[in-house]
Formats: C-alpha cells, structure tokens, sequence
C-alpha cells in the first residue's frame, strides 16, 4: 500500500496519478501496487512535478513496515539505528531560540 502526498503540482499530474491511485483528498493518493509500477510512479512524480512537493510512504519489509521517500521538500528521511525518522531543519528564528537555552550535544 502506499500514500503519495503532493503539492503545488501541475494539473496533468494530479490526472496521471488518478488512473493509479484514489484521491482521498485534496493533493493526498492511495493505493495498493507492486514495486515496480510504485518506482515508475515515483519516477514520473518528480520529473513531471516541476516546483512542487511530493511525499511517498510505501509499505515494505522493515521494522517499521514502511518506508519514506520525498521531493523537493525540506523534510528529510534519516536512519536512526534502523528506524526512518522525518528530520525537520529549524528554519533560522527556530535556531536562534533553540540555541539560547539548547547545551551542544542536545
């Protein structure tokens, strides 16, 4: 199974994603296809996107039982001692305020 979000992407592609996938809301697909049809998907997401955002989560064989990929996004997938975690950079106020009171190493 997987969920594709997308954002600020062109029309055809939110036509093109229809034929594979249900819209469940407003820029956010499911469904449920094999791994070769996702990478082409994925493939054809972020070559047709342009300026846009995408986020898929995808099921797969790990202790999570999902995976992440994104594009164009400022959210990063990190391993963690095995786990997909989201990294979210502070943006330059959030890091003035965290480091007045943050100790290096925290």
């Amino acid at each position: 199974m997987i969920v594709l979000c997308v954002m600020n992407c062109p029309p055809g592609l939110r036509g093109d994603l229809s034929k594979w996938l249900n819209e469940v809301n407003a820029g956010v697909y499911v469904g449920r296809l094999n791994a070769r049809v996702r990478e082409e998907l994925w493939n054809r997401v972020c070559s047709n996107i342009k300026s846009g955002q995408a986020t898929m989560v995808y099921s797969t064989n790990n202790e999570q039982g999902f995976a992440f990929l994104t594009h164009n996004t400022t959210w990063i997938p990190v391993d963690y001692e095995g786990i997909t975690l989201m990294k979210k950079p502070f943006s330059v106020k959030e890091d003035k305020e965290q480091s007045s009171f943050l100790q290096p190493g925290f």
